[in-house]
């Protein structure tokens, strides 16, 4: 493959050598050069890959790309190629090096602060259920035919969303759902192709800080960016920020919501329980005329459940593969139910912070149980003002809170712990601790009463707990049933 060939969509400058020459390999962490490679210098949070420019060239690396100057010997026979950004150059370069994948596939991008993993998993059930293989790349994981690879980041490197898009053509797959975070735009990593849909979910002020984003204004402008880059956008229309999501959008826009302008409305809502399960039932007026009712509760479940039969409804997906798909849609660790009794409801989900715990407790609530059960912990080696707030949200919206232990990392659980009962302590509500969290679990299970709704919160779809560097096995899914057999002997 020629360099030419790799550069044909990038604007650029060649400093040095010519791009008439044949490369073997496209990388981007200098470990990885080998001789024959192009190698990207990309300027992270914790090293500037400008620096070992020299030493690429050593390795026998054939070009360089950079956007700063670099010094390398003259003895090296390397062409230098000097454009404005790096991190946008590997996309360009990395959907070139695989044959540009996405011209190909149908590709669903799904932004927002909240939403985005539920919606990506619907979507695929949907649109599997109606014939249409499909992949995913989100925050759990990078779903490849049978293949399940664990994620790293919600919207992985470009380099590694080229090289899946890659995998899912040579897998027969049609339809890629993907997550696509602020940084993941910010950071080019979802440039060099064009989606097939762009969805906006919402957005709050969240990722604002130190190696995120400036500034609310910065994310909001960050994901506006989807929607100069997908053929057609599906927008929440009930968002307060939606104008200016859609103001220098180049695509199609199509709305959904409960707003009696929107494309997709959501009307006639009704929450219902019974039998240790939570769900919402509505009907869908405008473009599609069809009755959802759905085992996952709460309105935000409306949403994803509108948002997901608008999408599939853009590809001709008939109302009751619809219909039947999003009666139980199962999403790891977000509101995931868990059957352990007729008399009260027990549910797994992720969040792990107050805004997110807010909701979900707020959610719940609404279905106005006997005691609404609160069982959480807070991660070791982070923020102590996130300790504070979760157990102040908690307790002013839970009954009772079981404060246990999450992932204590370098830290000891009962110092996080501590620090929980501080928020819990400028509210009424009442708790107890158990910082080994199977006990915890085993507690809220032995102790549910009727009517009773108990989350699990803070651990999700995650299968370990993290103490001192090293990650062992624990699956809640795994301790509940562990617990249910100990409880049955």
């Amino acid at each position: 493959m020629k360099l030419s060939y790799l550069l044909e969509k990038l604007e650029y400058e060649t400093v040095k050598g010519t791009t008439d020459t044949e490369i073997t390999d496209l990388v981007y962490d200098s470990r990885k050069v080998t001789k024959g490679s192009v190698f990207v210098c990309i300027k992270g949070a914790a090293s500037d890959g400008h620096k070992y420019a020299n030493d690429a060239a050593s390795k026998g690396a054939f070009a360089l790309i950079t956007e700063d100057d670099v010094e390398v010997d003259d003895s090296f026979d390397i062409t230098i190629i000097k454009t404005k950004d790096t991190r946008k150059a590997l996309a360009v370069l990395s959907a070139a090096y695989f044959s540009h994948p996405a011209d190909r596939l149908k590709v669903i991008g799904v932004t927002g602060t909240k939403g985005k993993t539920t919606t990506t998993y619907m979507v695929k059930s949907i649109l599997e259920r109606a014939g249409i293989k499909t992949g995913l790349i989100g925050t759990i994981e990078t779903i490849i035919g049978d293949k399940h690879i664990p994620a790293v980041n919600t919207t992985p490197e470009s380099y590694i969303v080229q090289k899946s898009f890659a995998e899912m053509e040579k897998e027969g797959i049609e339809c890629v759902v993907m997550e696509v975070s602020s940084q993941g735009l910010m950071m080019h990593r979802v440039a060099g192709f064009e989606f097939e849909m762009g969805i906006f979910t919402n957005i709050e002020p969240d990722h604002i800080g130190p190696n995120e984003h400036a500034s609310f204004e910065e994310y909001l402008e960050c994901k506006a960016m989807l929607f100069k880059q997908c053929r057609y956008g599906l927008i929440n229309l009930d968002d307060k920020h939606y104008k200016d999501i859609i103001k220098d959008a180049t695509c199609s826009i199509k709305t959904y919501g409960f707003n009696e302008g929107a494309s997709y409305r959501a009307e006639n809502v009704n929450m219902f329980s019974g039998g240790g399960s939570l769900g919402v039932e509505y009907d869908i007026t405008g473009d599609l005329d069809a009755h959802i009712v759905s085992h996952v509760p709460g309105k935000f479940s409306v949403y994803n459940t509108l948002c997901s039969a608008a999408i599939c409804d853009h590809f001709g997906i008939d109302k009751k593969n619809i219909e039947e798909a999003l009666l139980n849609p199962k999403v790891k660790g977000r509101i995931e139910p868990v059957k352990v009794s007729d008399d009260f409801t027990l549910m797994i989900d992720y969040a792990h912070n107050a805004m997110a715990l807010e909701s979900l407790l707020s959610t719940l609530k609404a279905y106005n149980p006997k005691r609404l059960v609160c069982l959480f912990g807070c991660g070791g080696n982070r923020s102590k003002l996130r300790r504070y707030e979760m157990g102040e949200v908690s307790g002013k919206l839970a009954d009772l809170t079981v404060i246990t232990s999450d992932n204590p990392r370098d830290e000891d659980p009962q110092d996080i712990i501590n620090d929980i009962k501080i928020g819990m302590e400028k509210t009424d509500g009442k708790y107890i601790e158990i910082a080994d969290r199977k006990e915890a679990i085993k507690y809220v299970i032995e102790n549910g009463q009727p009517g009773d709704i108990i989350i699990l919160a803070g651990k999700g779809h995650e299968d370990y707990q993290e103490i001192k560097g090293k990650k062992y096995p624990m699956d809640e899914r795994v301790i509940i049933k562990e617990i249910l057999e100990e409880l049955k002997g």
